[in-house]
């Protein structure tokens, strides 16, 4: 199953590296010392963060929101971040 949310990242002050967070994902976060490794790091932080949700909580996901109604800041940018999650049966 693969599912997408937007990230904003924001480069960090001193110029090195980025921080990335998902508005629809309640405290999952990433950051990279450049922008690809931070893309990279927050679509494992989302992989684990939809993992633990679907595994340990069996809630309904977030739905996503529109790049369009995030508002930025200066500097920021969004990257929509697409995991793919292997589901398995339960095999207990």
């Amino acid at each position: 199953m693969t599912f997408t949310y937007p990230a904003v990242f924001t480069p960090h002050k001193n110029g090195k590296g980025y921080h990335a967070f998902f508005p629809d994902l309640e405290c999952c976060e990433a950051d990279g010392p450049d922008l690809e490794d931070a893309i990279e790091n927050a679509r494992d932080a989302a992989c684990n963060w939809i993992t633990v949700e679907m595994e340990e909580f069996d809630s309904d996901l977030p739905f996503s929101t529109h790049v369009e109604d995030i508002k930025l800041e200066e500097g920021q940018l969004v990257k929509m971040i697409s995991v793919r999650i292997k589901l398995l049966p339960d095999n207990d």
